[in-house]
């Protein structure tokens, strides 16, 4: 006979508070699908917004000469529906910094509503090498104030 299991712990809903850069996108019709609602892959197109938008912000502006920086891998827990028209407002910050590499975590709200979380690796690569390059001192001095603020 085999034991009852407990039910897993849900996670916590996600704060707009804890992530340090915003950015707006508006939903799109051609974002739906045949359900009716933003497509999943849309998801991956406004968090791909969030970080695009915090990388030009003029006060990080994280270019690095002879480099540039590449997704490797990205997580998203879909949380709920989004539907046409709408706004959203992606909630953007480094979670973790690597020797190559940096972690975001980021969030997709309309209103009040979360709608999604995810988890971006990105890593810096040579342009001329096309391999992956240690993060500078001024990179990472660059993304330190970006740093996820909740627990």
């Amino acid at each position: 006979m085999t034991e009852p299991t407990s039910p897993r712990p849900r996670k916590p809903v996600p704060l707009l508070a804890d992530y340090p850069h915003r950015a707006a996108d508006i939903i799109r019709f051609s974002d739906l699908d045949a359900q009716g609602h933003v497509n999943n892959a849309v998801f991956a197109t406004y968090f791909e917004t969030g970080r695009v938008a915090m990388f030009r912000e003029p006060d990080l502006g994280i270019g690095v000469p002879d480099a540039t920086f590449v997704l490797v891998r990205q997580e998203i827990d879909f949380l709920r529906e989004l539907h046409w028209p709408g706004d959203v407002v992606i909630g953007t910050a480094v979670a973790e910094l690597g020797r190559t590499s940096f972690t975001m975590v980021q969030t997709i709200f309309s209103g009040d509503i979360c709608a999604a979380a995810g988890r971006a690796t990105l890593v810096m690569m040579d342009k001329n090498t096309r391999k992956a390059t240690p993060l500078t001192d001024t990179a990472i001095a660059k993304l330190s104030p970006w740093m996820y603020r909740g627990g």
